[in-house]
This record gives C-alpha cells, sequence and structure tokens, in this order.
C-alpha cells in the first residue's frame, strides 16, 4: 500500500472544518517553524508516510525529514519538519493520532509475535478494526511482524457460529462454502465439530475457545489435511502455551481493537 497516495482530507476535514481559528488568529501568516517528531517510549515507528502526507496537504512545500524506518524499535526523534508555521500546527495533532495509534499496533504486534518466535506459529489480526482505517491498521500489523488474515467479507471465507446455525451445522456449512472455490475456513467449539469440518474437506479450523488438551487433539487430527488457528481467549502471557500445541495461527482481535496508542510529541525547535 502506498501511503504516500492515501487520501488524507477527509481525516482533516473533520479536526480543521472551515479552518483553524486558533492559528489563524494567533500565528503570523508567513511564520515558518522547524519542528522534531518524538517517540517518548519505546515503540516499533508506523505510519511516518501517512503523517507526512496528512502535513504535505496542508503544505506542498514542506520539508519532512525522516529519521526512522517503519518496522524500527525506536525512542526518541523520529522525523524533522519545517515549513508554514499555520498549516503544521493546523495538521500536527492529526498526524500525531495517526502516528501514534499505527505505531501503538505495530509495537503490541511486535510483542505478540515476539513471543512465539521460533516456534512457526504466526500471528494473525482481525476485522476488529477501526472503521475507515482498516487498511492502515493492517499495515500497522505487518509493520510490527504479523500476519494480515481477510481483509473483508469479500475475500475469504470464514463460517462462524452464526453462520453455522443457518447453514445446517458444520458439515453442511463447509460443503455449501466450497462451491465459492474459494478456501473455507470453519469455526469449531468441540472436537465433533473438527472431526466434522475435517471429513467435509474445511481448508483451515478455527478453533474456538477450547483448552489447550483440546487444541493439542485437534491439531494432531488436522496434521496434513488442514490448517489449524486458535481463537478466543488469547492474551499475551498464554502465547507461549497455544503456539507449543503445534497449531498454525493464533489470531488476536486485541491488535487492533485494544493497542494502545505510542506517546508521540511534535516539539518546536527554538526561534
Amino acid at each position: 500500500m502506498e501511503l504516500t497516495g492515501y487520501d488524507v482530507r477527509a481525516f482533516l476535514a473533520e479536526d480543521v472544518g472551515d479552518g483553524d481559528v486558533t492559528a489563524e488568529a494567533v500565528v503570523p501568516v508567513d511564520a515558518r517553524l522547524d519542528a522534531t517528531i518524538l517517540l517518548k517510549e519505546d515503540g516499533i515507528v508506523c505510519g511516518l508516510e501517512i503523517a507526512e502526507a496528512v502535513l504535505r496537504e496542508l503544505d506542498p512545500s514542506l520539508l519532512f525529514e525522516r529519521l526512522a524506518d517503519g518496522g524500527d524499535r525506536v525512542r526518541g526523534e523520529i522525523a524533522r519538519v519545517s515549513g508554514g508555521a499555520r498549516a503544521l500546527l493546523t495538521g500536527e495533532r492529526t498526524a500525531l493520532n495517526l502516528l501514534g495509534r499505527l505505531s501503538g499496533i505495530a509495537t503490541l504486534t511486535r510483542q505478540y509475535v515476539d513471543a512465539v518466535a521460533g516456534t512457526g506459529t504466526l500471528i494473525l489480526d482481525t476485522r476488529k478494526t477501526t472503521p475507515g482505517l482498516r487498511a492502515l491498521e493492517k499495515l500497522a500489523v505487518r509493520t510490527g511482524g504479523g500476519t494480515n488474515h481477510r481483509f473483508g467479507l469479500y475475500d475469504a471465507v470464514l463460517i462462524k457460529d452464526n453462520h453455522l446455525r443457518l447453514g445446517g451445522g458444520v458439515a453442511a456449512s463447509v460443503r455449501l462454502a466450497k462451491e465459492t472455490g474459494l478456501a473455507v475456513e470453519v469455526e469449531c467449539e468441540t472436537l465433533r465439530d473438527v472431526e466434522a469440518a475435517l471429513e467435509a474437506g474445511a481448508d483451515t479450523i478455527l478453533l474456538d475457545n477450547l483448552s489447550i488438551e483440546e487444541i493439542v487433539e485437534a491439531v494432531l487430527r488436522a496434521r496434513g489435511r488442514a490448517r489449524t488457528e486458535i481463537s478466543g481467549g488469547v492474551t499475551l502471557d498464554r502465547m507461549p502455551a497455544l503456539a507449543a500445541t503445534g497449531a498454525d495461527f493464533v489470531s488476536v482481535g486485541a491488535l487492533t481493537h485494544s493497542a494502545p496508542a505510542i506517546d508521540i510529541s511534535f516539539e518546536l525547535e527554538p526561534l
């Protein structure tokens, strides 16, 4: 995804509206400023391109020097900025909100990825994203070392509990879904569900809130027949035990719905 081409106008319109009345009232029209963008805590950098795009929308002649790359672990300066004072003060909060949000997701994702390092288990995100920000938040997951699950309802089949109730159960639902020609994943809440899904030809088994013992058994049954994904009750401290089951994936909604924003500041250099 090319973030420098991302349309940031809606983000700015939400904050700026008809104009930044404070900057226009107080800051001279020809004033310029130099500033530094800082991570005030250890974090994984993500979103500098989108922050630059926000500021450049307001000042096309902006000078924006990146001091870190996406995926770098940093505490301190990540960019230097020079441009029109009104424009930079107007765009500061939108740029920092995006940087803090995306860097927070990347940072939390890296913690989960590190917790399963060397096991072969991959960390997946979910559709539990902020409406309008999915592409950016999934980029942040990738930047943190995670793997994107489906992007939406249109690019993969995932049969969940409510689908199963209306589709006639696991086996019938899987057979119907396979007619789409897409890979089929189905949620299983018991080992009986797992066996039914395997017999029906599911490509991936979503092991929903199963015990560790049940997960181990499900992984053994699925080996060579289908991939396995653990979901539900996933926390960082449980990751080593979950990965030790041999499952292919662990999906973590918290990566995008509960990641704390990284503390980022926009500090003006002395005039």
